[in-house]
């Protein structure tokens, strides 16, 4: 530490407040609730035919690709809904160029 109390913080320092350095609560809440479900369903329905084997598998299989890690991003999860908030926030774009105004032509105040 010098003396105009700058901190150096490494670039890391995000991870070490993650669980097992990857997953956040709710992470870990969504994989095991489906995995629960999933070992709750297999023992439950006793079956051997395939399409009703991946439906039963389907929740963990959920739950795995939504806490699966993408690059640029915490997981599938964040993706999707930033995904979701880019197409369904509103967006506004200002343009100050020589074609187009902004406001009011005479004052160009808004």
């Amino acid at each position: 530490m010098d003396n105009n109390n700058n901190f150096l913080i490494p670039a890391n320092s995000k991870k070490s407040q993650l669980i097992l350095s990857f997953f956040r609560p709710v992470d870990l809440a969504i994989f095991i609730t489906g995995v629960s479900i999933t070992i709750l369903l297999l023992v439950i329905i006793d079956s051997t035919e395939m399409g009703v084997m991946l439906m039963l598998l389907a929740p963990a299989l959920i739950a795995t690709f939504l806490v699966a890690p993408v690059p640029h991003y915490h997981n599938v999860m964040t993706l999707m809904g930033n995904i979701y908030r880019f197409y369904t926030g509103r967006k506004k774009y200002y343009w100050r160029g020589w074609c187009a105004g902004y406001g009011d032509s005479k004052t160009n105040k808004q």
